[in-house]
């Protein structure tokens, strides 16, 4: 049994710990076997540094109690959390995959129809906690999963705040989440909120079309730096895969203010499908543009979401859209009407004679 945990192999005389999933800086992971429900569970120990502070403590258990309310899809499901041994741990769902920081790594740059498939999925299960009143704080493809069918779970709301203990002036000298996924507002230590996950996640879609961050430094302050200042590199420049339409998106996310953004992970996922099928629609053979126009394939202007207050350019060349065959019924219908006109009028002068 590979564990750190050589004294207490069960916890809470429930979950057998069987081996080591990952390991970083603030916990542990384990496959675990839960012997009550007999299911395969995966268990975060947070590591002993930490359990001792009792305001982290506190505010741990809190935020477990919030991400366990969380059933969604595209969440992975904590089941339970506790203390053993003197230190923290939370039950989660066991998810076989890979998480996507690897995805990515071993792919390279992926398809930007994959690449959108995914990123939605993300947004979906990110935009429910924001409708259920939590931000993620430290959206990263390291906390995404992705199963061998390309499902994509988001994990580690353990950070996850409920926004109504957020105030909107709070500020705090500890920076939430990581440095080369964060928002521009979190690098300068103000509190998140979901608009600061829609940037992440416009980071972690960059990296996922391009291959590369859109900031890379070596060190945080650095980073934290081109956060708030330096604007990325269009990353049509970098895959000429991607639409002009995709592009002014991903710019959009990336946008220091987070007024500029959509303001939830649910607008970003309903621009990037609405795109993903107009995108589709030109590239069928029943479409009336030639498959080799450009404009079949990249359509230039971003979707519109009713949703959104901000106004937004409408679909290429509608005039291409025409109904011929209701154009000629309507034709047909005035043709028809018209050639009644004659006969109205030799009624009406049968029944009133003009005056001699």
């Amino acid at each position: 049994m590979q564990t750190e945990h050589h004294s207490t192999p069960v916890l809470n005389n429930r979950y057998q710990l069987i081996q080591t999933l990952g390991k970083g800086g603030m916990a542990v992971v384990y496959l675990a076997q839960d012997l009550m429900l007999e299911r395969q569970v995966a268990i975060k120990v947070l590591r002993q540094n930490f359990t001792t502070d009792h305001h982290f403590t506190e505010r741990f258990r809190q935020e477990a109690k919030s991400a366990a309310n969380l059933s969604h899809p595209n969440i992975v499901t904590v089941h339970d959390f506790g203390f053993d041994a003197g230190r923290l741990f939370i039950v989660m769902e066991y998810v076989q995959g890979t998480d996507l920081k690897t995805y990515i790594k071993n792919r390279g740059k992926l398809p930007v129809d994959e690449a959108i498939a995914l990123i939605v999925q993300a947004c979906a299960g990110i935009g429910y906690a924001h409708r259920a009143g939590l931000i993620h704080c430290d959206v990263k493809p390291h906390n995404m999963l992705v199963t061998p069918e390309l499902r994509l779970k988001v994990t580690d709301f353990g950070i996850a705040r409920a926004l109504s203990t957020i105030s909107p002036e709070e500020s705090s000298d500890v920076v939430w989440g990581s440095p080369q996924y964060f928002s521009p507002e979190q690098a300068s230590g103000i509190a998140p909120s979901p608009a600061s996950d829609v940037y992440s996640l416009g980071v972690v879609f960059y990296e996922m079309v391009t291959g590369q961050l859109p900031f890379s430094a070596e060190n945080a302050v650095e980073l934290a730096r081109l956060h708030r200042e330096a604007n990325p590199t269009p990353p049509g420049d970098l895959n000429p895969e991607i639409s002009p339409a995709l592009e002014q998106i991903i710019l959009k996310v990336l946008s220091k203010e987070p007024s500029h953004r959509y303001r939830t992970a649910d607008q970003f996922g309903r621009i990037l499908s609405t795109l993903n099928q107009q995108s589709t629609q030109y590239r069928t053979p029943t479409s009336s543009y030639s498959a080799a126009s450009p404009v079949a394939s990249r359509p230039r202007s971003i979707p519109h979401d009713s949703n959104m207050s901000q106004p937004i350019e409408s679909s290429p060349d509608p005039v291409m859209d025409i109904d011929w065959a209701t154009v000629g019924l309507g034709l047909a219908a005035t043709l028809a009407v018209g050639g009644l006109i004659p006969f109205w009028l030799l009624v009406y002068f049968r029944l009133f004679p003009p005056i001699q």
